[in-house]
C-alpha cells in the first residue's frame, strides 16, 4: 500500500512540480466568424476520449444497469449529440481521423498497424499550439511508437504522460509509462515497480486522472502565465479490455474492485465492465469539480466521446448491457454499432444546458472546431467542419452531406452516409447494402433493390472519396478477392 501511495504522489507531481519550476474536402472560410467565448478570453478545451465505450453505455443515452450520474450530469450542463460518429471502427484510425481532420479515405493511418504520423501531418494539437495553447496528452496515443515521426512531442503536445503503443496499452497496471516535458527535457520511460511480479497495485486510469487534476491546477489561466489557455486531451482505456489477459483467464475487464456491483447477479466480466464505466464517470466528475474550483468551468469546453462502438474481446458479452441500444453492429463492424458514439459538450453559459443536437458529425469535425475555439489557424484541405455554429445554439449553414469509412481488418470494407442514406460494401465490388437510417436506425431492412438511383450515387460517391494508401492498398485486397484468398 505504501509503494502504491508513493507512486500516486509521483504521478501528483508528474505533470506539476515539473512543470511548475463529408461532402468532399472543405477549405477554412476566409471569413471566419470569432468563436463566442467568455470576456477573459479564449476558452480552455479538454478533449475526454474512452475507449471501446458504446453508443448506448451511459445513463443519458439509454442505459439502465451503469450507473453514470456525473457524464449525465455533463448532459443536463451541455449538449448531447445523438448522430455523432468515430474516425474508425479501432483505435488508431480512429484517433488519426480526430487529430488531423481527415477520414480514412485521406488518413495517413487507416488501420492498427504501426505507422506513425509524420512530420507533415498536422494536427489539432500543433494548430492550438501555434496560437498559443498549453498542450497536454495524459492517456493513450497510438499514433507513432519510440523514435518514430508520431510521438506526441513531434505532434504538438508539451506534455504527456501514457502509453505510445495501442498494445502496451492494454495492460491496466503496467510496469513503465512514457513522460514527457518540454520545461524539463524529460523524455524517457517512468518506471512502476510496484506493478512487477504481479504485484497490480498502481492502477493506470487512476494515475491517469491525478495527472490531469494536476495539470489543469498547474495550467490554470491566470496572470502569471498570461492568461494562456490550455488544451489537454485525456485519452482514458476504460472499458478496453486487456486481451492478453481475457486469452489468460477468460476476464480481461481490469478493474481494481467491481463495486458497486460486486452483489449483481452478473458474469464476472460484465461487473468488471460495469465497474470500470461507473469509475471513469467518477473521475469525469472529479475533472468537472475541478473546473469549478478553480473558477475556470466557465472558461473551458469539455468535450466527452469514445474512440468506436462497444467490444467482443475480454470475456464480455456486448449485448450484455445492449451497450449499443438499437444499433446494429460493434467494434470492427461499419454497421452503426461500430461507428456511432456518444458526444457530450459542457461549456457552462455558452453551450445552451439540457440541449440535444441531431447534427449529424463525425471525429474529423473536432480539428475546425476547436481550432475556431482557439483562434487557430485552419489548413486549408480537410474532410471536417466546424461544428461550433451549433455549440452556440446557432444555424448551422455548413454541414455535412457525405460521410466516408473504409475499414482494411477484414479486407477492405466501405461505408458511407448519404443525408439520410448509409451504405456499406462489405468486398471489394461486392454489393452495396442501402439502408435509410431516418426510419432504420438498426439497419435491419436492406434496401438496395428498392432505390437503384441511391445505390447508384453511393456508389460513385465510394470511387472518388479516397486517395490510394501505400499502407492499406484496395488493389491488394481487390487482387486477394479475385485469387480467393483473405487478404
Amino acid at each position: 500500500m505504501r509503494k502504491m501511495t508513493l507512486a500516486l504522489a509521483a504521478v501528483a507531481g508528474l505533470l506539476g512540480t515539473f512543470c511548475a519550476v463529408g461532402a468532399a474536402r472543405t477549405e477554412g472560410p476566409a471569413d471566419r466568424r470569432p468563436a463566442a467565448t467568455p470576456a477573459s478570453g479564449r476558452p480552455n478545451i479538454i478533449l475526454i476520449l474512452a475507449d471501446d465505450l458504446g453508443y448506448g453505455d451511459l445513463g443519458c443515452y439509454g442505459q439502465t444497469r451503469i450507473k453514470t450520474p456525473n457524464l449525465d450530469r455533463m448532459a443536463a450542463e451541455g449538449m448531447r449529440f445523438t448522430q455523432f460518429y468515430a474516425g474508425s471502427t479501432v483505435c488508431a484510425p480512429s484517433r488519426c481521423a480526430l487529430m488531423t481532420g481527415l477520414h480514412t479515405g485521406h488518413a495517413r493511418i487507416r488501420g492498427n498497424a504501426k505507422v506513425p504520423l509524420r512530420t507533415e501531418d498536422r494536427t489539432v494539437t500543433e494548430l492550438l499550439k501555434a496560437a498559443g495553447y498549453r498542450t497536454g496528452l495524459i492517456g493513450k496515443w497510438g499514433l507513432g511508437n519510440e523514435g518514430t515521426s508520431g510521438v506526441p512531442q513531434s505532434k504538438g503536445f508539451d506534455e504527456f504522460l501514457g502509453y505510445l503503443d495501442q498494445t502496451h496499452a492494454h495492460d491496466y497496471y503496467p510496469t513503465y509509462l512514457w513522460r514527457y516535458d518540454d520545461r524539463t527535457g524529460y523524455n524517457d520511460r517512468m518506471s512502476f515497480p510496484e506493478n512487477e511480479r504481479g504485484l497490480n497495485q498502481s492502477y493506470s486510469h487512476d494515475l491517469f486522472t491525478k495527472a490531469a487534476l494536476n495539470f489543469i491546477r498547474i495550467n490554470k489561466p491566470e496572470p502569471a502565465n498570461q492568461h494562456r489557455p490550455f488544451f489537454l486531451f485525456l485519452s482514458y482505456t476504460i472499458p478496453h479490455a486487456n486481451n492478453e489477459e481475457g486469452r489468460r483467464s477468460g476476464n480481461g475487464m481490469q478493474v481494481p474492485s467491481d463495486a458497486p456491483y460486486s452483489k449483481e447477479a452478473w458474469p464476472q466480466a460484465e461487473r468488471n465492465k460495469a465497474a470500470m464505466i461507473t469509475r471513469l464517470d467518477k473521475d469525469v466528475g472529479q475533472i468537472l469539480d475541478r473546473l469549478a474550483a478553480l473558477k475556470i468551468d466557465s472558461n473551458t469546453v469539455v468535450f466527452f466521446s469514445s474512440d468506436n462502438g462497444p467490444h467482443r474481446e475480454g470475456g464480455v458479452d456486448p449485448k450484455f448491457f445492449q451497450s449499443a441500444g438499437p444499433l446494429r453492429g460493434i467494434k470492427r463492424d461499419l454497421y452503426e454499432g461500430g461507428i456511432r458514439v456518444p458526444l457530450l459538450v459542457r461549456w457552462p453559459g455558452t453551450v445552451p444546458a439540457g440541449t440535444v443536437s441531431d447534427l449529424p458529425a463525425a471525429f474529423w469535425d473536432f480539428l475546425p472546431t476547436a481550432a475556431e475555439l482557439g483562434g487557430a489557424k485552419t489548413p486549408k484541405e480537410l474532410d471536417g467542419i466546424s461544428f461550433l455554429p451549433t455549440l452556440l445554439g446557432l444555424p448551422q449553414t455548413n454541414r455535412h452531406d457525405f460521410f466516408y469509412w473504409e475499414f482494411h481488418e477484414r479486407g477492405f470494407q466501405q461505408a458511407a452516409r448519404l443525408n439520410h442514406w448509409k451504405g456499406l460494401r462489405l468486398k471489394p465490388d461486392g454489393p452495396l447494402e442501402l439502408y435509410n437510417l431516418a426510419e432504420d436506425v438498426g439497419e435491419s431492412k436492406n434496401v438496395a433493390e428498392q432505390h437503384p438511383e441511391v445505390v447508384q450515387r453511393i456508389a460513385a460517391r465510394l470511387e472518388t472519396a479516397r486517395t490510394e494508401s501505400e499502407h492499406w492498398p484496395r488493389q491488394a485486397a481487390k487482387k486477394a478477392e479475385k485469387n480467393g484468398k483473405e487478404p
